[in-house]
């Protein structure tokens, strides 16, 4: 195992390096050093270490999630109003219909797996959605029109909206209907996803609280990023123990618990927190991303190719109309600000790379041509969304040359 994660960790590092310097997205270095070294071409990887690579991407979607968390203002998210919340769901949910409708046409699978295919490639990626809207928060960039705190916010609550979704659509799957009950769950694991934190004893630490800063400051600020990992590892093993009997959302819980400890913390604790799980996820990202290559069967994925593409592009199309559905209507200040907001909340990426090959190891028909489209939508979607951040950026700050400092091969 150590063999593997030297070669995972060195080489992906160095594809990124490289991408990096000829001006595309690093992901994509990442995600083709696992295709290169993972079973179906060279396999130079342990069977240990892919044995448990689901769990070691799911611990990289726990931890970008925490930050998005820590880094989301929620007062600030209050100015926004209507077109938060609406990004939250609606970008999502055209984008998942417009696979429910048009997949089992173009790719020949039947609707309840189109379903589940559109959840997967439904999400935002919080690893480029966050660190960007991260950076302009901090430098005070478009946070008096809200326009970074709507896209992390929508970014945030889209990715578990979609999570929760792709949950109830594979148990569909897998028992082959639909049934009430199953749509039921959507709600009731919202609710008590955020409840489980938010009403918890967890979330009364004393190291973490406002009132108690006197103590808090004589606790290390590495030994609060294990206890936070820590609760939140517990999150998600309370959603596996509860399942039998009621629907948790534990991705819920642990953007909950990471929104409540920044109301909890101070402001120098909840950024220094921030910082340490940013410096987490420069190790984690590159365990996601190449750990997803490897699990790609590169032969099944060119096969797919034509098919998948046309697919991937009628959605994106139509995910295009919903976001520009949510900035209709804004402030007068916002909506000349807002016209490149679509071609910026394509990419995806994380979502993607820790649930996309879940289909198929729950023994899912579909799952291999779902982790496909999954992984031919990050590469399409990571490096076209690259000039559309700029086009952000230059919409919201005329007359700043920032494309260099904001560039995609700098996250």
């Amino acid at each position: 195992m150590l063999t593997s994660l030297a070669l995972v960790f060195l080489l992906g590092l160095a594809a990124a390096a490289l991408c990096s310097r000829i001006g595309l997205p690093r992901i994509i270095g990442m995600l083709l050093t696992g295709i290169l070294i993972g079973p179906y071409v060279l396999n130079w990887l342990d069977d240990s270490i892919l044995s448990i690579s689901s769990e070691l991407r799911q611990m990289a979607l726990i931890i970008i999630l925490i930050k998005a968390g820590l880094s989301l203002n929620l007062s600030d998210l209050k100015k926004v109003g209507r077109p938060a919340v609406m990004m939250a769901c609606v970008p999502a949910s055209c984008e998942i219909l417009a696979f429910f409708l048009l997949a089992p046409h173009i790719l020949g699978i039947n609707r309840i797996e189109a379903a589940v295919m559109g959840a997967v490639l439904g999400a935002v990626s919080p690893a480029v959605v966050v660190p960007r809207m991260v950076q302009l928060m901090e430098e005070k960039r478009g946070t008096g029109q809200g326009i970074p705190q709507m896209i992390l916010a929508g970014a945030s609550c889209d990715d578990i909206y979609v999570i929760v979704l792709f949950s109830t659509f594979s148990t569909m799957a897998q028992g082959g209907s639909a049934h009430l009950k199953d749509f039921v769950n959507i709600p009731v694991s919202i609710i008590l996803g955020i409840a489980l934190w938010k009403y918890g004893w967890l979330s009364s630490f004393p190291c973490f609280s406002k009132t108690a800063y006197a103590h808090s400051h004589m606790v290390r600020n590495s030994m609060k990023v294990i206890v936070v990992m820590g609760v939140a590892f517990l999150l998600m093993s309370i959603e596996t123990w509860l399942k039998p009997v009621v629907s948790v959302s534990g991705l819920l819980a642990v953007i909950s618990m990471a929104c409540v400890l920044k109301l909890k913390c101070t402001a120098s604790v909840s950024a220094r927190l921030s910082q340490k799980f940013g410096k987490l996820w420069l190790a984690a990202e590159v365990l996601l991303f190449v750990l997803v290559g490897a699990s790609v069967d590169i032969r099944y994925t060119l096969k797919a190719g034509p098919a998948a593409l046309a697919m991937i592009f009628a959605a994106l199309l139509i995910r295009t109309l919903g976001v520009s559905l949510c900035v209709t209507g804004t402030k007068p200040n916002m909506a000349g600000k807002t016209g490149s907001v679509p071609f910026a909340y394509l990419p995806k990426a994380t979502v993607q790379a820790a649930i996309g090959s879940v289909p198929m190891a729950m023994g899912l028909s579909c799952g291999q041509i779902v982790l496909s489209v999954a992984v031919l939508g990050i590469l399409i979607t990571a490096p076209l969304e690259q000039s559309g951040w700029i086009a952000v950026i230059r919409s919201c700050f005329p007359g700043k040359s920032i494309k260099a400092r904001y560039s995609l091969a700098n996250i």
